[in-house]
């Protein structure tokens, strides 16, 4: 649970009591809609691309945010985190709301345009998973024969390795080009295509699992890309870039609904390569709609005044600015294989 202390020093009463209203409205739908966290047992896996976090393009968020982001995030136990602007106060402002326990990784501000000056993270509770010391943005080789220098993505994929329980994962997430608002936009599925086909190419070297006698392959792993691709729809060849490489979305994840507000977009997956070892799918999945509970319509009039800075958006996309214009996906693994290992022993 996050550290509410400080709602208290929210000097605006209004603010105050709205934001408290907003948690008791958030906090049991939450618990009715995600499995609740476990010591040992489970790993609650989530990616969440939080719109502009934080440029202040629209006025920068206040506590209310953060409290409502924050509640949300400590319902997970490893969160892939995508458009981290150039600022670490809000991850470092969210660690504090979160407990000393929590931790993140993060890369570097990527240059250039395309780039949006983003960062990606991780987020983890140190409690239940550990940083194996994998940390890496991955750049695109050149291809046997080609002439040129592949061109790079726009935002360069962070890897990590992680440990939970009895499993080693090997996290990939990715911010994949938007582009123009078509379904197949010709650089989107250029970098979705070479993306896969190198993760999956390299997935050996990839591994942070122990490798205890030289020259060994390392124990087993467990490689998964998360985050946001910008695919419209399932069936669109921007999906099959990544099924064809040889990553499988769980069955659990495959009839949720889209990860945009309108939930008509299936932007933001959770894929693995081919197999996985001591991390079983629990059967529970889905998407967080927050807005029935947070920033809601009916709530608009109470915002009339903060929005006053920044007119000329409508509601629907000026809250957007103040949580994100995605919704968290999550899937929930077993992660104690303690039973089956001494099965095959006895």
């Amino acid at each position: 649970m996050p550290y509410y202390a400080g709602l208290k020093q929210i000097k605006d009463a209004k603010v105050r009591e709205r934001t408290i209203d907003g948690l008791q409205r958030l906090r049991p739908a939450l618990s009715t809609a995600l499995p609740a966290r476990t010591a040992t047992d489970t790993l609650l896996l989530a990616t969440w691309n939080i719109r502009e976090f934080d440029s202040g393009k629209y006025g920068y968020r206040g506590d209310e945010c953060y409290y409502y982001i924050a509640e949300i995030l400590s319902r997970f136990d490893l969160i892939a985190i995508q458009e981290v602007r150039d600022g670490l106060y809000p991850l470092q402002r969210l660690q504090r709301l979160l407990g000393s326990w929590w931790d993140f990784i993060v890369t570097d501000v990527t240059l250039g345009t395309s780039g949006n000056s983003e960062r990606m993270a991780y987020l983890f509770d140190r409690r239940k998973v550990n940083f194996t010391g994998l940390a890496a943005e991955l750049v695109l080789p050149k291809d046997n024969g080609a002439k040129t220098e592949p061109v790079q993505m726009a935002r360069s994929p962070y890897v990590a390795g992680f440990r939970a329980g009895w499993a080693y994962l090997t996290l990939v997430t990715v911010h994949i080009y938007y582009g123009t608002g078509v379904a197949v936009d010709p650089r989107r599925l250029a970098e979705i295509t070479a993306f896969s086909k190198t993760v999956a190419k390299n997935a050996g070297k990839l591994s942070s699992a122990p490798q205890y006698e030289p020259g060994q392959p390392p124990t087993l792993d467990n490689l998964i890309m998360l985050g946001d691709f910008n695919i419209f729809n399932r069936k669109d060849v921007t999906m099959e870039a990544i099924t064809s490489a040889g990553f499988l979305v769980p069955d659990e994840l495959q009839g949720v609904p889209g990860s945009n507000v309108d939930k008509n977009k299936h932007y933001d997956q959770i894929a693995y390569l081919k197999r996985l070892t001591h991390l079983k799918p629990t059967g529970k999945a889905g998407v967080f709609d927050y807005y029935e509970h947070v920033y809601r319509f009916a709530d608009e009039a109470e915002y009339a005044k903060e929005r006053e800075s920044k007119p000329g958006r409508s509601f629907k996309d000026w809250r957007t600015y103040r949580m994100s214009d995605h919704l968290p996906m999550w899937i929930e693994f077993g992660i104690d294989d303690g039973d089956a290992y001494l099965d095959s022993l006895s």
